[in-house]
């Protein structure tokens, strides 16, 4: 194991016990994956995040083979699936925050009600059909949520974000719950709205709208 493998390692496990102090994630729940040259390093699992030690992160190859004396989480499987099919993404991070978990269990999208989806989720944020966890199935279902995607729900389940580093890709995390909280909220100020206002007051132009005047907005140029 050498120097920069140990502080990955370390850098996962101050990572997931940010995610849980953050709010973003309870117990041992949760999980994370950094690529390495061949494979990818991966959490343990049922280890309590304030226990884990470097020692304990499993290393895996391409071949679904794993080393040392701790098994794989039981998510291994969407782990291994993204790294292979994006090449883009270095770093894959899982978690049951709360208001992705809600939306999750409602099969529910986030649409572009905010325009911090554009860095993560194109016109949305798609939730995945539902698949029993750790199952090859489920494997499927990501894949094809996260197309052209850096995030996405899972039904019934929690969220999965891609980034490049870890610091980028918690940073991904936390801008997926907030687009999720806001539209909590936003369904709850809509449903407060309909039942006082009058209908002058319920025009609004559809989120689709919204989307495409953000995109239509110039670009900053430089000058010579």
């Amino acid at each position: 194991m050498t120097p920069d493998e140990i502080d990955i390692r370390k850098e996962m496990i101050a990572t997931c016990l940010k995610m849980n102090g953050a709010g973003l994630n309870v117990g041992t729940a949760g999980n994370l994956s950094v690529r390495l040259r061949g494979g990818y390093l991966v959490t343990p699992t049922g280890v309590d995040y304030e226990l884990m030690q470097p020692e304990q992160i499993v290393a895996m190859d391409f071949g679904d083979r794993y080393y040392g004396d701790f098994y794989p989480t039981s998510e291994w499987r969407f782990h291994s699936a993204i790294l292979k099919a994006r090449p883009d993404a270095n770093v894959v991070l899982h978690s049951h925050a709360l208001y992705c978990a809600m939306l999750a269990s409602c099969r529910m999208d986030i649409p572009a009600l905010h325009y911090g989806i554009a860095g993560v989720g194109d016109d949305h944020i798609r939730c995945s059909g539902y698949a029993p966890f750790g199952t090859p199935e489920l494997s499927v279902e990501v894949l094809k949520a996260l197309e052209h995607r850096h995030a996405c729900l899972l039904g019934n389940h929690g969220v999965i974000v891609l980034g490049k580093t870890i610091p980028k890709t918690f940073q991904f995390l936390q801008e997926v719950e907030f687009l999720a909280h806001r539209l909590h909220r936003h369904a709850d100020a809509r449903q407060r709205r309909d039942s006082f206002a009058g209908p002058d007051a319920r025009r609004a132009g559809t989120l689709q709208d919204l989307w495409q005047a953000a995109r239509r907005v110039p670009a900053l140029r430089r000058t010579a």
